[in-house]
């Protein structure tokens, strides 16, 4: 049997290598080996904190198995795989045919597809039997919403112009219209505005029955329904503007791809309740492999009486507290910021205090440096850091409605009479922030949370048990 073979040959790799310290190697691996047997759907939840070298009870069944799998993988953990986990595998005779892009392999084995050769895979209907491996599953969703992403440029107008030449005049005078409505709208801090269905409406209605057209036009006209957002990215320097598209439920667009294979999921992602329907999953296998009595505690500093993220005292506030934490401090500061007003003001603030210390999303700072970064530019560039003494954090990472991909979202959630903030926007703002601080347990740094929703929303108790274990820091010097 797959377990059992997959099982012991994981006993005997680890006696001999440094990756006995994550608890549940082969729980896993069992787990992982049972789903690729019998091809069902399988979601495996681990904490944010765990160090990767779980990937080597994820991959020794895949190895292992005579059926094909297809491992969905960016780029950057594709590198990883190829340089350094497979080629541990090899070294004990583990090793089965391999293949990478989107060309369909000849036998079955190991087949590397990233997010978007996945979805062109799919759409021309090569996937054949593979079974889906993801070990990314907290960015599963975001990647195949990106992979699917229609993106409309001048330059394509202007395509679709010549493809068409009949239509040239009316593809004119619709460009003209939106562009009027769009240019003289006033940017809010999403750089995104939204394109209303009532807007698309009449391109739809000239193109409908014009046969195929060009990419990505006939992608674009396919799109159509309450499933899809739309909005464009402007350049009022240019006066031109982009048109994007992207599916709200990346899944749910890919219709029949996870109903007709098995799928595992793998990742810092703790999908719950109406979630999971919203993925397409078929009665899946849910088993979290947390391990918090292993965590260290995280020294946590919330001030008390905090004024709200959008009361006029904020930034002020934000401002001292920064000051406080910063000053005496021998290493690295960051500090998390979405809001791009608001961190380019404390930049030049913290720069006025603290000179040539304080950085705007920097990966070479000085030793006592400060670096203020968006939440996204952490968790890409984390790694490539040194350790910060403290993480900084302003308000908390909970997406904004005037971003019309999350509206969007929100609203097909209010349609249907769910809770779209406790189902869709807090559980998304507390897996970043889990990721956010997943580095810091045991390395001696600390957090500080510098919003005052925390203590003053019902919700900011899931915030606390999000962080858990953490230890209180009542009390900072200097003062």
């Amino acid at each position: 049997m797959l377990e059992a073979q997959a099982h012991q040959r994981l006993k005997q790799l680890l006696t001999v290598s440094d990756g006995s310290r994550w608890p549940h190697h082969l729980t896993l691996t069992r787990l992982v080996a049972r789903s690729l047997r019998r091809g069902d759907h399988s979601l495996f939840p681990i904490s944010a904190d765990c160090d990767s070298s779980w990937l080597l009870g994820l991959l020794l069944p895949v190895m292992l198995t005579e059926r094909p799998v297809a491992l969905v993988a960016s780029q950057e953990l594709q590198r990883r795989l190829l340089k350094r986990e497979l080629p541990r595998l090899a070294s004990v005779g583990l090793t089965r045919p391999l293949w990478q892009g989107s060309d369909p392999p000849g036998e079955a084995g190991l087949w590397l597809l990233d997010p978007g050769q996945l979805v062109q895979v799919w759409r021309q209907g090569q996937l054949g039997e593979h079974q889906l491996v993801c070990a990314e599953a907290e960015q599963l969703e975001s990647l195949l919403r990106q992979a699917q992403a229609i993106v409309i440029t001048p330059q394509h107008w202007d395509q679709l112009a010549r493809a068409r030449p009949p239509l040239a005049p009316a593809l004119l005078t619709l460009h003209e219209r939106l562009s009027r409505r769009l240019l003289n709208r006033p940017l809010g801090r999403s750089p995104r505005l939204a394109i209303a269905p009532e807007d698309e409406a009449p391109l739809r209605l000239l193109l409908q029955d014009q046969g195929p057209l060009p990419q990505p036009w006939q992608r674009w006209l396919e799109s159509g329904g309450s499933g899809w957002s739309s909005w464009a990215v402007t350049d009022p320097q240019l006066l031109q503007w982009s048109w994007e598209r992207q599916p709200l439920r990346p899944l749910q667009s890919l219709d029949g791809l996870l109903s007709q294979r098995g799928a595992v999921l793998v990742g810092a992602w703790m999908p719950e309740g109406q979630r999971l329907h919203d993925l397409g999953l078929r009665q899946p296998v849910l088993v979290p492999l947390h391990d918090p009595q292993c965590q260290e505690p995280l020294p946590l500093y919330v001030p008390s009486l905090q004024p709200l993220p959008n009361s006029p005292r904020y930034g002020q506030h934000l401002l001292q507290e920064c000051r406080r934490l910063i000053l005496g401090q021998a290493g690295l500061s960051v500090l998390l910021v979405d809001d791009d007003p608001l961190r380019q003001w404390l930049t030049s603030a913290l720069a006025a205090e603290f000179g040539r210390r304080v950085d705007h999303e920097q990966t070479a700072p000085e030793s006592n440096g400060v670096i203020c970064c968006r939440w996204s530019w952490w968790l890409e560039h984390q790694a490539q850091l040194p350790l910060p003494c403290q993480l900084l954090l302003g308000p908390l990472p909970i997406a904004s409605l005037e971003d019309p991909l999350t509206a969007a979202r929100v609203e097909a959630l209010r349609r249907s009479g769910r809770d779209w903030f406790r189902e869709l926007l807090l559980p998304e703002a507390l897996e970043r922030l889990q990721q956010a601080v997943a580095g810091l347990r045991g390395q001696g740094s600390r957090v500080a949370v510098l919003d005052g929703r925390l203590r003053g929303r019902s919700w900011g108790q899931r915030v606390l048990e999000a962080l858990e274990p953490w230890e209180p820091l009542d009390r900072l010097l200097p003062d």
